[in-house]
């Protein structure tokens, strides 16, 4: 990670940077380091920290590094998106889980980014790099497929003029393949990527939507590419996002499903 080369004025402004220098490639972090990351003089950041640590919202291990601490956690799980949308969600997760035996992934949109709330696993499931808490953007996966197309005008207009990250030769990569992507999902209802961040795995994602119809959230399965049937995991992934947008008061919840579509949407393999 880069020094940071614009002034941090705020004290606010400076315990946020201080947080933000932790990832997941970094979660434990010296004093000298989180200085070099922040850009904050070692005095300012040795006196900062020191509150951070008194407030549990960081700790040290054994070796004098700082991780975050189990206060963030605390303080994170009362976001109100994530805590009665994940709640509301759990029962259909376990029961989608049970079903596939695969992930199965509970994600909202924040910016341009997918963030995961929740995840269960197998403990013999295909490796993916997605993680609760973590962030992909919105173009690479199912469930941010599903989030991109439902987002309002300006959000598709934004990613779809900025450079879209390929991962795989399978990942969209221009603006003309995601907008005709996204055209798919808000017909069909539903999400495929086949190997389009890890050529192992292939996703079928679904809207989750609120008392007021609007999507919120988008439910994946994420099973090995290699034999993957996406038609027959295409209903259940829908069936368990009905359930969790019924329990959030979603009058399409309450209807009757039109019957699925025969076709599927395949990420394109090449191009």
């Amino acid at each position: 990670m880069p020094r940071r080369t614009a002034p941090i004025v705020s004290v606010g402004a400076r315990l946020q940077a201080i947080l933000e220098a932790f990832t997941e490639t970094s979660p434990l972090l010296t004093l000298s380091e989180l200085s070099r990351r922040t850009g904050l003089p070692l005095t300012t950041t040795h006196r900062l920290v020191g509150e951070l640590l008194a407030g549990g919202l960081l700790e040290r291990d054994e070796l004098g590094r700082y991780r975050v601490g189990l206060r963030m956690w605390e303080i994170g799980s009362l976001a109100p998106r994530g805590l009665g949308l994940r709640a509301s969600a759990l029962p259909f997760l376990g029961d989608l889980f049970d079903a596939t035996r695969n992930h199965v992934q509970l994600a909202v949109r924040e910016g341009n980014e997918v963030v995961y709330l929740e995840r269960i696993s197998a403990r013999d499931a295909v490796h993916v790099v997605s993680r609760v808490g973590g962030r992909l953007p919105l173009h690479a996966t199912a469930v941010g497929l599903v989030l991109l197309a439902h987002a309002e005008h300006e959000v598709r207009e934004q990613v779809l003029a900025a450079p879209l990250r390929r991962f795989t030769e399978r990942t969209l990569g221009t603006a003309a393949q995601l907008r005709r992507a996204l055209a798919d999902v808000r017909r069909d209802g539903y999400a495929v990527c086949n190997g389009a961040v890890e050529l192992v795995s292939l996703s079928v994602a679904a809207p989750v939507r609120d008392q007021e119809d609007n999507v919120v959230a988008a439910l994946s399965v994420v099973v090995p590419a290699k034999g993957a049937n996406p038609r027959a995991l295409i209903p259940v992934v829908r069936a368990a996002a009905r359930g969790i947008s019924r329990a959030l008061g979603a009058p399409s919840g309450l209807r009757l499903p039109v019957a699925a579509r025969h076709e599927t949407h395949v990420l394109p393999e090449h191009g």
